[in-house]
C-alpha cells in the first residue's frame, strides 16, 4: 500500500458527535448496494428455480409413463 492510498484511507477526526442518524444514513448506503445485487439475483435465482422444477416433472413423468408401459397387466374376461 502506497503512501497516498495510506493517507487517503485516515479517519477524519472531528468535534462532532456521532448521531444516530449518521450511523443510519451509513448503514443504508452500505446496504443500498447489496439490496440491488440481491434483488438481480432474486430474479435470475427464480428463473432457474422454475426451469429445473419443469425439467423434473418431465423427467418424472417420462419415466413413470415408461415403467406404466412395463408392468402393464391384461386382464382377459370371458363368459362361459
Amino acid at each position: 500500500m502506497s503512501q497516498s492510498d495510506a493517507r487517503s484511507q485516515q479517519a477524519v477526526v472531528t468535534d462532532r458527535k456521532i448521531t444516530r442518524e449518521d450511523l443510519e444514513a451509513k448503514f443504508r448506503a452500505l446496504t443500498a448496494d447489496v439490496d440491488d445485487r440481491a434483488d438481480a439475483a432474486r430474479g435470475t435465482a427464480m428463473a432457474v428455480a422454475a426451469a429445473v422444477g419443469a425439467v423434473l416433472v418431465i423427467g418424472v413423468f417420462l419415466l413413470g409413463r415408461g415403467r406404466g408401459r412395463k408392468s402393464t397387466t391384461v386382464v382377459e374376461v370371458r363368459r362361459f
